[in-house]
């Protein structure tokens, strides 16, 4: 209907060039046509005058609108308007055909035909032979890379079997290899399944559409396969820490989506191997709509892991294997030790101790100041570790991953020792846990310590802020959330349990909470409510108040064999020393590797005071399957001291282990650290996720290149529409546009419209 209408295809108008092809200066037009509406105008208001009572004003400006629109057509004609647009010239132009292959082309849909054959079909139906008697063409086929096709006739020349697809890679690749020939176009037959990682997620790279837009090459583009799955749950994201701490319970949030079984249940499951870490039921959501669930689950014994986390098939599902994802995760079973500085002998002292006994990755190194100038030290690695008091110097001091400041006043430290906190938490990155008592935050003259930056609350005035009284304890929303007050993991069951343990016998006003800070449980005293465990980052590091020193009731209060205190205190101790840092802290954009195996190591490396280690000499040694053992020298960046890259390709599927090592320079080099990093490889496991037609992405690419999306039973105009492109062997030529049948139903049509209407009111 548009042709018939406007006498050529839309491409003509979207890519064309409006001009006026006659002699005339076009503002002279413009000039012309608004002098006829304003002659018009004048006419019709001076006979406004003498018109008849039914003759409304309304009426009689719609008469200068059809009057002002004739004329203003026929000067428009005079001027003789046309549409300049570059066409490919025939048979000197190559139209580059790219077919995919991968795994994903190979579903049936609901008509029982794999979109491979659906697409081969259109091909050979009629749309290649067409192509070709226009023009020359080239056929591809395009999985992880591009392949050109000799001989579409050959036995399997294009089958589904590619475990990827690189869309974006595939056609920089064509436009780099064709540089010299004159390509007019690209059509791409896909689904629009893209495994290529970009920012954001996965998708076209802007590299790859810059390159098609360098040579002004269209992508035309064909769909195939259902927009929509019917019945499917999917598996969008695993998020799990890379790193942990053996024996630890290890939060994790699964995003799913699903369609066709909203509101049904599912199970949720983490796997290690065929042992089942742990499981729960959830309520599936509306159709369409991301969900996103938490998942606990104790990760065992120290080792690198490969975890599978997934859902458990419902009946009726079309695909089977977007239901799980692995992930890998590297379980540390290196001690962590904690420096505890306490002021005097307490029931709490003893039982944070004793909880911290059944956790093999920590190691308590306490002070307790038993008198004025007397210090009894416990968990202490060789007779001279903290002989002199609180260590002065950083390299004493920073070899703590957390601290723990029990009812301890200010001034106990010196001012270079309290400097020396503060570069604890804010250069070194550690984390430091404020406890309440008679001698802690406010009593012990912290609010006018220079630490008082270093506290996540603002501690109120005054020096008589701590009560031994009854306080009981309730969870805020944030505490329900966090992993550090999850002593059980349904979280409403959780939050029941806190607020049945036993009343602290003590407490301390911690004040208001600072902006960044999150309060996770509070202290109920008569109508009052005061926070009790306040946390907030601060500079590289972390810091926390647990404003009492009554916890160890829930160890002598609750029922024996209760794991409440020991769970409580290991979660937030492990908490407070998760993200310390040590010397050597190595990194990799990505640990799991879909289909490609280039890798990019970094590593930060610091001295025993944390200040970078620029002279250095950092190694990666990975091992992997295959019997890969290799050695990787990494050199410093230019753009930080201290900071460490190199780079390697995995170059087969499967898990791998890197160990980072530094070494000063000199004559005699000395161990500054090390740290593990495991990652994985994985081929072919993209194409089991969004197998339904990326329309949208097809659409994308075609509209930012100049091309179309087409439907299957629109192919016919094709061969036709392909033509109009600016790349290749063109020829601009003008489309005149009076003779358009559009233009002659208006020349007739404004004028019976006019007469009509005129007829109807009565004034013709």
């Amino acid at each position: 209907m548009f042709q018939f209408l406007f006498k050529y295809p839309s491409p003509v108008f979207t890519r064309g060039r409006f001009v006026l092809l006659g002699s005339w200066p076009a503002w002279l037009l413009v000039v012309l046509i608004a002098a006829a509406g304003g002659g018009l105008a004048l006419l019709i208001r001076r006979r406004l005058r003498d018109a008849a009572p039914k003759m409304q004003s309304w009426r009689a400006w719609v008469i200068w609108g059809l009057q002002s629109t004739l004329l203003a057509l026929i000067l428009f004609l005079l001027w003789e308007p046309a549409m300049s647009v570059s066409e490919l010239s025939s048979q000197q132009n190559i139209i580059a055909v790219v077919v995919d292959d991968s795994r994903s082309m190979s579903i049936a849909d609901s008509d029982g035909k794999t979109r491979e054959a659906a697409a081969l079909a259109a091909l050979e139906g009629g749309l290649l032979a067409e192509l070709r008697r226009r023009f020359q063409t080239r056929i591809y086929r395009l999985g992880s890379q591009l392949t050109r096709v000799h001989d579409l006739a050959a036995p399997q020349p294009i089958a589904p079997v590619e475990p990827a697809t690189h869309i974006g890679n595939g056609l920089k690749q064509l436009s780099t290899e064709t540089a010299d020939l004159p390509v007019g176009a690209v059509l791409l037959l896909s689904d629009g399944g893209e495994n290529t990682a970009v920012a954001g997620g996965s998708g076209i790279s802007l590299d790859a559409v810059q390159a098609l837009r360098n040579r002004r090459l269209p992508v035309h583009t064909i769909g195939f396969g259902a927009e929509e799955l019917a019945h499917d749950v999917e598996i969008e994201d695993v998020s799990v820490a890379a790193r942990v701490t053996a024996n630890a319970r290890v939060a994790t949030t699964i995003t799913l989506m699903q369609r066709g079984y909203a509101g049904q249940k599912a199970t949720l499951t983490v796997r290690n191997g065929d042992k089942t870490l742990a499981a729960r039921e959830i309520e599936l959501a509306p159709n369409g709509r991301l969900q996103t669930e938490e998942l606990f689950f104790p990760i065992g014994a120290a080792g690198a892991k490969r975890l599978t986390f997934g859902v458990e098939p419902i009946a009726g599902e079309e695909n089977l294997a977007n239901n799980t994802v692995t992930r890998p995760i590297l379980v540390s079973d290196a001690k962590r030790r904690i420096l505890y500085v306490e002021g005097e002998p307490r029931w709490e002292y003893k039982f944070i101790r004793r909880a911290e006994e059944d956790d093999p990755t920590m190691q308590v190194v306490s002070m307790l100041r038993t008198s004025e100038n007397k210090i009894y030290r416990q968990g202490i690695s060789d007779p001279s570790e903290l002989a002199e008091g609180f260590p002065a110097r950083p390299e004493d001091l920073f070899g703590y991953s957390g601290i723990i400041i029990g009812s301890v006043a200010a001034d106990y430290f010196k001012p270079l020792q309290q400097e020396l906190l503060r570069e604890y938490v804010d250069r070194r990155g550690g984390g430091i846990l404020f406890l309440g008592g008679r001698e802690a935050l406010s009593d012990g003259g912290w609010a006018a310590s220079s630490l008082n930056d270093l506290l996540p609350t603002f501690l109120p005035a005054g020096n008589h802020n701590f009560h031994r009284n009854p306080a009981t304890v309730e969870l805020t929303s944030a505490g329900i959330e966090s992993p550090i007050t999850r002593l059980l993991d349904d979280k409403e069951k959780n939050a029941e349990r806190w607020r049945k343990l036993t009343y602290l016998a003590d407490y301390e006003d911690a004040g208001s909470p600072k902006p960044g800070a999150t309060v996770l449980a509070e202290m109920h005293v008569g109508r009052r409510s005061l926070p009790l465990l306040v946390t907030q980052s601060y500079g590289s590091g972390r810091t926390a108040i647990l404003a009492t020193g009554g916890t160890w009731r829930w160890q002598m209060s609750e029922a024996l064999g209760d794991p409440s205190h020991d769970l409580f205190w290991q979660q937030l101790l492990r908490w407070l020393v998760a993200e310390s840092p040590g010397p050597v802290m190595a990194s990799m954009p990505q640990r799991l590797l879909m289909d490609e195996g280039h890798v990019q190591l970094t590593a930060q490396v610091r001295d025993q005071e944390f200040q970078p280690a620029a002279d250095a000499h950092v190694a990666a040694h990975i091992v992997g399957p295959a019997g890969v053992n290799a050695m990787v020298e990494m050199t410093p960046s230019e753009e930080a001291p201290g900071l460490y890259q190199a780079e390697w390709t995995a170059e087969e599927p499967g898990a791998y282990l890197a160990e980072i090592t530094a070494e000063s320079a000199g004559a005699t080099p000395q161990p500054l650290g090390s740290d593990v990093l495991t990652f994985q490889r994985e081929d072919g496991v993209a194409e089991n996720f969004h197998t339904e037609q990326n329309r949208a992405l097809l659409e994308q690419l075609s509209a930012e290149t100049g091309g179309r999306y087409w439907k299957l039973s629109e192919l016919k105009n094709l061969p036709r529409d392909i033509s109009y492109s600016e790349a290749g062997i063109s020829v601009r030529s003008a489309k005149e546009l009076w003779d358009m049948p559009i233009v002659f139903l208006l020349l007739l049509g404004l004028p019976i419209t006019e007469w009509l209407l005129r007829r109807k009111w009565g004034v013709v």
